[in-house]
């Protein structure tokens, strides 16, 4: 996903969803790790916090996605990438106007954020390097501790 949105366009911005959320099981990284993480995998892209508003997936949230965005950049998006899944889909209906062109790019490796911390729970390091970009291998040690740390805490910051 990030790859095209390089290969298209001029200015690339990735919004951190749940950049609140670090410790628990489900988000065991803070902000400033996956921060790190994305700036190594693409240095030409612009990295943003994007906290949870507690409004769940619906046009608010796109609302306050968009809000987000004309912050950041002074103006609204040419083009929203996002990966394809069906609680996208309302999330701009109630911006009015908004002419960005939205492109789903949908998932090419069948994995999820779940195995890959099963992976490092189980220490499972050519598992997770066989889904993981060879530019993060080296933060595999820090990645596991977090996960490890985390993996029974439940809680959560998030409204």
């Amino acid at each position: 996903m990030i790859a095209k949105a390089v290969q298209l366009c001029r200015r690339v911005g990735i919004f951190v969803g749940s950049s609140q959320e670090s410790g628990t099981a489900k988000n065991p990284y803070d902000y400033e790790t996956r921060e790190r993480m994305l700036r190594r995998l693409c240095p030409e892209a612009e990295v943003f916090p994007l906290p949870d508003i507690g409004v769940g997936n619906n046009s608010l949230w796109g609302d306050y996605v968009l809000s987000n965005i004309v912050e950041r950049f002074g103006r609204e998006p040419d083009l929203m990438i996002s990966g394809k899944e069906d609680r996208r889909s309302g999330w701009f209906d109630s911006a009015r106007g908004l002419n960005a062109a939205e492109l789903y790019v949908p998932k090419v490796i069948d994995i999820s954020a779940t195995e890959m911390r099963g992976f490092m729970i189980n220490n499972d390091l050519e598992q997770w390097r066989k889904y993981t970009p060879q530019v993060l291998w080296e933060e595999y040690e820090m990645l596991r501790s977090a996960v490890l740390t985390s993996m029974h805490n439940t809680e959560t910051a998030s409204m």
